[in-house]
């Protein structure tokens, strides 16, 4: 797998699935189930890989951007 995320991307990511992952601690009833979507964004940014990205021919890394 090649890497297609940068590093702003990255960041966004963490924050989002960290942010995700807090829903589990907050909300009440049966919606806590939705926070663990917050570990999609964190395990793309931790791989570096999105399949998304590669599904739709995106990169956001400058290492591996298409010319």
């Amino acid at each position: 797998m090649t890497r297609n995320i940068g590093t702003a991307d990255r960041a966004l990511r963490v924050i989002l699935g960290f942010a995700l992952l807090s829903l589990l601690f907050v909300w009440q009833g049966n919606l806590r189930w939705l926070g663990l979507v917050g570990l999609v964004p964190l395990l793309t940014a931790l791989v570096g890989h999105c399949p998304a990205y590669s599904l739709l021919g995106l990169s956001t890394c400058p290492l591996t951007r298409r010319r």
